[in-house]
């Protein structure tokens, strides 16, 4: 899409949903902002510097009207919704023995419940538009190559289930000209690394480096723009999934 579009971001106050929305903006394009803290939702709308092209929508995803409000708020500013990155959610690990049932229904919520409930918000409204559209959601590589070293079923399944949507939905909004894909992202430098081992975690990637929130951003302005591709799930993880540095 060569035209301005306005784009919705989930998790645009921090790591990969920050940059991403950083991404759009520097194209000229319009976004609303999406975050559960307010505070740094407007320290990113600052940081944008385009008033007139920033909107933010503090809530939490896993609340289906959260995702209304987002598409509310797109219209009620930019008339339009052309792109969703849902970039909001969480990782983390916990032996399997000891996840409890609050630990799995936070994630199942979060990644995937609050992804679900908010495609389908914009869903609706792209149909409506009657135009296409795109959809990007972050999945990871590990729901393929998972690490003995990293015990994260419960993050696990919920971003599974986030890859099972990509291709499903991909299927099915086809003929509406909707689009449907997936980062699967690798290690990458964001609050959520933490102070992870980064030299054990770039031994893993065949280019011996973690990547980086630029890395991601990359792929998702590729999948929002890639008009002859759809349900792809395209790793971002330094040949992680591919093989083993000797």
């Amino acid at each position: 899409m060569a035209s301005t579009r306005t784009v919705v971001v989930t998790g645009a106050s921090s790591g990969i949903g920050r940059d991403v929305a950083r991404a759009f903006v520097a194209r000229g394009d319009a976004v609303v902002l999406g975050g559960r803290d307010t505070a740094k939702l407007a320290e990113v709308a600052a940081e944008l510097a385009a008033p007139d092209r920033v909107a933010t929508v503090p809530g939490d995803i896993g609340d289906p009207a959260t995702g209304a409000a987002y598409v509310r708020t797109a219209l009620d500013r930019f008339g339009r919704v052309d792109v969703l990155v849902n970039s909001a959610g969480e990782f983390g690990a916990t032996p399997f023995v000891e996840v409890t049932e609050a630990e799995l229904d936070r994630y199942l919520a979060g990644n995937l419940k609050g992804t679900y409930f908010t495609t389908q918000a914009v869903v609706r409204q792209l149909l409506a538009q009657g135009s296409g559209g795109a959809v990007v959601n972050i999945g990871t590589v590990l729901i393929d190559h998972a690490m003995t070293g990293l015990p994260a079923s419960a993050a696990l399944i919920s971003k599974g289930g986030v890859h099972a949507l990509t291709t499903s939905l991909a299927a099915e909004l086809a003929p509406a000209g909707i689009r449907v894909n997936a980062v699967a992202a690798g290690i990458i430098r964001t609050p959520l690394f933490g102070a992870g081992d980064e030299r054990a975690a770039a031994g893993a990637a065949l280019l011996g480096r973690i990547g980086e929130v630029a890395d991601t951003t990359a792929a998702v302005l590729y999948l929002a723009e890639a008009g002859f591709v759809t349900g792809h799930i395209l790793p971002v993880d330094g040949g992680f999934i591919s093989g083993r540095a000797a």
